[in-house]
């Protein structure tokens, strides 16, 4: 893999959903890693011998919640950015509580490429956006 693309773990229990994400990112030059569950994202995450840039997952999920995920991803790797995407009206207050990013299912493909974009590039470690993101920088690595 070329260290120039940065790596993001796409995750949703809808097949449809992670296939049209994946390819949404794919064509925006991102390296993707997939997976349809937590508990199959954790294996994937454990696996993967390189950086991970971004967890973009789905909240309500089945044995393990995104929520869950990111909690759990974020201790193994403390330098990954996280952002939640939800189809449920009660996804943002859950999301916001963690200042971690998100964004309503649907959205537009532009639009999911721009707010990764600017959680990636962000100063702020946990997420991007002002309006999103209410943790900054704590100095841990």
């Amino acid at each position: 893999m070329d260290d120039k693309y940065e790596t993001i773990l796409a995750v949703d229990d809808v097949g449809l959903v992670l296939t049209v994400v994946v390819e949404v990112l794919k064509s925006a030059h991102f390296h993707v890693l997939q997976a349809s569950s937590g508990r199959e994202a954790l294996e994937v995450a454990s696996n993967y011998p390189g950086r991970i840039d971004l967890l973009l997952s789905d909240i309500e999920m089945p044995g393990m919640t995104g929520i869950q995920l990111g909690e759990t991803l974020k201790v193994l790797r403390p330098k990954m950015h996280v952002m939640f995407m939800s189809g449920f009206a009660d996804g943002r207050l859950l999301v916001l509580n963690y200042g971690w990013a998100f964004i309503d299912k649907p959205f537009v493909a532009s639009k999911l490429i721009e707010m990764i974009d600017s959680v990636l590039h962000s100063p702020d470690k946990s997420q991007g956006l002002r309006q999103y993101d209410k943790r900054k920088e704590t100095g841990q690595e």
